[in-house]
């Protein structure tokens, strides 16, 4: 999981040090940059951005009446050489104010703050799309109950989906798109385009292959980089 960010600011130097801060952050991804809001519009419009570095003094619009009158939903981190702004700026929900110059330590401790704050965000989200731990589908001209604590994988084939438990098979007319997007996915993680897996079930990689009950499964090369980072996430124990 990575926060796609921009940089508002009218000052090339400041942009260059925060992207150059940003790129040393694994968790953040800089999607584009501006000179002043206005200029940021497209960038707004044109992408889903989760958090927004935000100068105050800025031609055209400042920082302050840009956040009054934008309906962005992503968070904001005010960074500024004026901290007189503070009060104001907090009471319109920033996340933080950072004053310049910003010591990378201050930085990523802002940022830490919107990463947890997006995860909660998320997992708020989650639970209200997903309140109960099992699922219907329609299966054999019945409609079957599946825990999802049951369901170990989803296979792909054509338009149907072959569902896997320890103890059945059950074929379903549906798209493995379609049930990507109502599996809670913090439970289920897409592999390859032909498999979805319960990340509950994952007992042990080797190499590009998931072993999972008496399957392996094969993790397609463009997502392997995505699934292993949020198959281990914290929990690697390192050397």
């Amino acid at each position: 999981m990575k926060l796609k960010c921009i940089i508002i600011d009218d000052e090339p130097i400041a942009r260059k040090l925060i992207e150059e801060f940003i790129g040393d952050i694994d968790f953040l991804e800089l999607v584009g940059q501006a000179e002043n809001p206005a200029k940021a519009l497209s960038l707004l419009n044109d992408n889903v951005v989760d958090l927004i570095f935000l100068d105050i003094n800025m031609p055209v619009i400042n920082g302050v009446n840009f956040l009054k009158s934008s309906k962005n939903t992503a968070s904001v981190i005010m960074t500024t050489a004026y901290v007189e702004h503070a009060v104001e700026a907090f009471s319109l929900d920033v996340l933080d104010y950072l004053v310049k110059p910003i010591p990378f330590e201050r930085f990523l401790k802002a940022c830490n703050k919107a990463k947890e704050i997006y995860e909660t965000k998320k997992q708020i989200i989650q639970l209200e799309r997903n309140p109960d731990d099992y699922f219907f589908i329609k299966c054999d001209n019945q409609i079957e109950k599946i825990l999802y604590t049951d369901l170990l994988y989803a296979e792909s084939m054509l338009n149907y989906v072959l569902l896997y438990t320890a103890t059945k098979k059950m074929i379903v007319y549906i798209t493995l798109k379609s049930l990507e997007e109502q599996l809670p996915e913090n439970l289920f993680i897409k592999v390859h385009k032909s498999f979805i897996v319960n990340r509950d079930k994952i007992k042990s990689i080797e190499g590009n292959m998931l072993n999972i009950g008496s399957e392996k499964i094969t993790i397609s090369q463009n997502l392997r980089e995505k699934v292993l980072s949020e198959i281990l996430k914290d929990k690697m124990i390192k050397r």
